[in-house]
């Protein structure tokens, strides 16, 4: 019997609030209220879209993900970013996965799960390697790669974007973002050797020099 095109199916039908939704979980709640206590709005807004575009992704993808995992992730991936993380030493990912960590401890949070979040959000900005992994952290970095670089734009409707840039407003994105990166990351450059963050501090802070692995394996102590 050939489909009545007159009654649009229920999922064409259903608002972008009904097919993902939040969780609606204690743990849920106090991440959002920590991260947009200590985070930015330009960083809360940009790491609750890339909840929504990440689950959206797992949607399209078919993968069966834990969305209060994906929402945690989320949350806290760029969590390092901030002002008290800069001395540091360490790669912002790994401040911002540290902290999700303790979060997610403090609650007796299993530790399967909280590994789940803590490489989802370590590896969100080495790309390649993600997309293997738990759908937990191959979403973190499918939300963070749409919001930020627009990798996979077109697979997501216009409509569904308009809603989620509605509930999360990203205006002067590119430009803030960029400025965000810079300032989280230009203290510690020598974190950046090796990764994507080298570009944003060549393009922002005059004087750095990016680190080259050639010349580092030649210039090494052994002995040729």
């Amino acid at each position: 019997m050939p489909t009545d095109t007159s009654t649009p199916t229920s999922t064409a039908r259903a608002s972008l609030t009904e097919r993902v939704r939040v969780p609606d979980t204690a743990l849920a709640r106090e991440a959002a209220e920590l991260v947009r206590d200590t985070a930015s709005e330009l960083i809360y807004h940009h790491s609750c879209r890339v909840f929504w575009f990440g689950a959206l992704q797992g949607q399209r993808r078919d993968l069966s993900f834990d969305p209060e995992l994906l929402y945690v992730g989320a949350l806290f991936h760029d969590l390092g970013l901030g002002e008290s993380f800069r001395s540091s030493g360490r790669r912002f990912e790994v401040d911002s996965a540290d902290e999700a960590r303790r979060f997610l401890q403090a609650r007796g949070v299993p530790e399967d799960s909280v590994r789940r979040v803590w490489t989802a959000i370590a590896l969100h900005t080495t790309p390649g390697i993600p997309s293997f992994m738990e759908p937990e952290v191959a979403l973190v970095t499918a939300g963070v790669e749409y919001d930020v670089l627009g990798i996979g734009y077109e697979d997501l409707s216009p409509a569904d974007r308009a809603e989620v840039v509605a509930l999360h407003p990203r205006p002067d994105f590119k430009r803030r973002i960029l400025g965000a990166f810079t300032d989280g990351v230009g203290p510690k450059p020598e974190t950046t050797f090796g990764n994507v963050k080298a570009d944003v501090l060549e393009h922002y802070v005059p004087g750095f020099e990016r680190g080259d692995f050639v010349r580092t394996v030649l210039d090494s102590p052994w002995p040729e």
